[in-house]
């Protein structure tokens, strides 16, 4: 496995125009080993047709995301769940 990764933070851009929300703030829980942490603390590897991002504690891959001209695919298998904080 390639070692050259970035924080969750490099999501912040590309989430922020697909969600209302930063997502970098939400909490997910991997669906690997259950680890729950901040969206901000994956690690993202940008060397790939899209940005994947795995789990700082195991590896697994918890989030992927391919940008197109006029679209975008969110693959968030990976993730037990996302708890995505609201400002009220």
């Amino acid at each position: 496995m390639d070692d050259e990764h970035v924080d969750g933070n490099a999501l912040a851009g590309d989430l922020r125009e697909i969600f209302a929300v930063d997502l970098t703030a939400a909490t997910g829980k991997c669906a690997g080993c259950g680890y729950s942490g901040s969206v901000a603390t994956l690690r993202v590897y940008r060397n790939a047709p899209g940005l994947v991002a795995r789990c700082p504690h195991c590896e697994e891959v918890v989030l992927r995301l391919v940008r197109g001209r006029d679209r975008a695919w969110l693959d968030l298998r990976g993730t037990v769940s996302l708890e995505i904080p609201l400002s009220s």
